[in-house]
């Protein structure tokens, strides 16, 4: 049987959290990579929108300083060593650079919250809702969605806009993101909640 979900209200000052679009995530070089042209630009249309609104945009992304940062996870995972904080990889993507005042926040783990101050940050805002892009899927997109909820925020995951180098793990995840905890929905969509009535999007 199939448990009653809600779509909750997008807020009024929703904030845009992309997640590890570094250049680790966004080149195929990277065995921690994929092609990922087709999501990153569809988080830049998110971007673009999100600031002429002058709502709050922040990134994450993973990186390590010392051999002790999250060492279970990375003898699990070890392509993670290669994100080292002087390392190639860990910069964000120059399609999607930050601006003045778009904090990057940098972590260990797959959450954006865990660990950092993304929830205090977002306080701080104003932030009434999250709209979570990035990459992948089925790891830090997925566990900042949870954690977003988890922190009381309303959350959006914007369909186009996540990514994931394997196929079926990213529709599972988006499913499940959906059914539990997450409004997955279209770039379109997204734009269109925040849009003037009658605007074109």
């Amino acid at each position: 049987m199939q448990l009653e979900r809600r779509s909750l209200p997008p807020g009024k000052r929703p904030a845009l959290v992309l997640v590890d679009f570094s250049t680790g995530f966004t080149s195929p070089d990277c065995p921690l990579g994929g092609n990922f042209d087709a999501v990153v630009a569809q988080a830049a249309r998110l971007l673009a929108a999100f600031r002429e609104k002058d709502f709050p945009v922040c990134y994450t992304t993973v990186l390590y300083r010392d051999p002790a940062e999250a060492k279970v996870f990375r003898a699990r995972v070890p392509a993670l060593n290669l994100l080292a904080a002087d390392g190639p990889w860990v910069a964000i993507d120059p399609r999607l650079a930050p601006q003045h005042g778009e904090p990057v926040f940098e972590k260990h783990w797959a959450s954006g919250f865990f660990g950092t101050g993304l929830n205090a940050w977002l306080r701080a805002q104003g932030a009434d809702a999250v709209v979570v892009t990035g990459l992948t899927t089925s790891g830090c997109v997925r566990a900042t969605a949870v954690d977003a909820l988890q922190h009381d925020f309303p959350v959006m995951v914007a369909r186009e806009a996540v990514g994931d180098r394997d196929p079926p793990a990213h529709a599972a995840n988006l499913h499940d993101l959906h059914a539990k905890y997450a409004d997955v929905i279209g770039v379109d969509e997204v734009i269109a909640l925040f849009a003037p009535r009658g605007a074109a999007v």
